[in-house]
């Protein structure tokens, strides 16, 4: 079987797992941990980066810093995973649902403005594949109303926007490090804060509260609880598993954007039949995070996946709409998102990480052509 995903050994990271540990420092905000801060910072421009256990925490941090309560309400897409529309839920908000566009997953920016109201907090936009959402018609609109937002970057790792890093344009953005996406942890996040003015409270937040961060540094004499928070440090293991990730960081981009292109020139003539291929606008680049076919209708998707099945390649769909989830769909306002279940209905994933082979590749490549040869 050809698995969906591999996690990827870059070479570096048990190695740093040892120095990690012969320092002796394991408990996080270490040396590793200082490392992948500056790492970020240098690299991507990102104002204050904060590593998380994971990009939920990193989101959940986000709400806690927005004091996001019951009467707010925050906008997203419906084609999201979970944990986005979560982390304000358990703040109390009421999320409202945008759609898809009719491009790629990513929320309909064209929808935006009918959507606020005086209660309106935020915009949390997902870069979904890892190609950049429309961001200047959501700033503008987020300028317009005073309202933060909060760039959901979970995969979208080196990936740009007019050439600006994502996650460099909210006030907050979330990243993830989960052993799916391509940089990898096992598990882990990181919140970026680029408004100084959440800085200082972030680090709180992060350590359940306290101003024990403050006080390492040497700026308070000694820590107490000060602030609502919770355990949001990631362990330095896994710093110095992500920093052996990131010491070849241009490499493993290479490989993930080398098996992209290859799916997407090859099953390019796909398009004629009426199935669909990522779109990536002008504005936006690739980043090798996911690669995705839209069937026709549902019952092909569900067929392709088991025939690929049936011939030792998993393939998967992806998320289905929050809006019509059994937990939120009874508090939905009923609007229609025809384009978030469109996707939530026809697109599938086919297999891509570091491993894969040239030969793996044009086998899932034959294997979807000769399915559509046949229909």
């Amino acid at each position: 079987m050809i698995p969906y995903n591999k996690p990827f050994l870059a070479g570096p990271e048990l190695g740093c797992i040892e120095q990690a540990i012969r320092a002796g420092h394991l408990s996080g905000d270490g040396e590793f941990t200082r490392r992948c801060h500056r790492f970020f910072a240098d690299t991507f421009g990102f104002g204050h980066p904060l590593l998380t256990t994971s990009c939920t925490a990193a989101l959940e941090m986000a709400a806690l810093l927005l004091d996001i309560g019951p009467g707010d309400e925050v906008i997203m897409p419906s084609y999201t995973f979970v944990s986005t529309a979560n982390a304000f839920v358990l703040r109390g908000a009421r999320v409202v649902f945008a759609d898809s566009n009719p491009l790629n997953p990513n929320l309909d920016t064209a929808q935006l403005e009918a959507l606020v109201t005086p209660r309106t907090r935020a915009i949390v936009p997902i870069h979904y594949a890892g190609i950049a959402c429309d961001l200047d018609p959501l700033l503008a609109t987020a300028h317009r109303h005073n309202l933060a937002v909060v760039e959901d970057a979970a995969p979208a790792f080196d990936s740009y926007y007019r050439g600006r890093a994502l996650g460099s344009f909210g006030q907050l953005a979330a990243f993830s490090f989960h052993e799916t996406k391509n940089i990898q942890a096992g598990e882990g996040g990181m919140l970026v804060i680029n408004d100084e003015q959440y800085a200082l409270r972030a680090e709180i937040i992060r350590e359940k509260g306290t101003n024990r961060t403050a006080f390492f540094r040497g700026d308070v004499a000694r820590y107490s609880w000060v602030d609502v928070g919770s355990s949001y440090l990631p362990s330095e293991l896994t710093a110095a598993f992500l920093w052996g990730q990131l010491e070849h960081w241009q490499s493993i981009q290479h490989t993930r954007r080398r098996i992209w292109h290859t799916y997407n020139d090859a099953l390019a003539g796909l398009r004629a039949l009426g199935v669909g291929l990522p779109v990536v606008p002008d504005y936006a680049t690739v980043n090798g995070h996911l690669f995705y076919l839209v069937c026709r209708d549902e019952a092909e998707r569900t067929a392709l996946i088991a025939r690929l099945r049936e011939r030792g390649i998993m393939a998967v769909f992806h998320y289905l709409p929050l809006h019509a989830s059994p937990y939120y769909a009874p508090q939905h306002d009923g609007r229609a998102l025809p384009w978030a279940e469109h996707y939530g209905a026809r697109l599938v994933r086919l297999p891509l990480f570091c491993e894969l082979t040239a030969a793996q590749q044009q086998y899932i490549i034959d294997e979807v052509l000769t399915f559509y040869q046949t229909r």
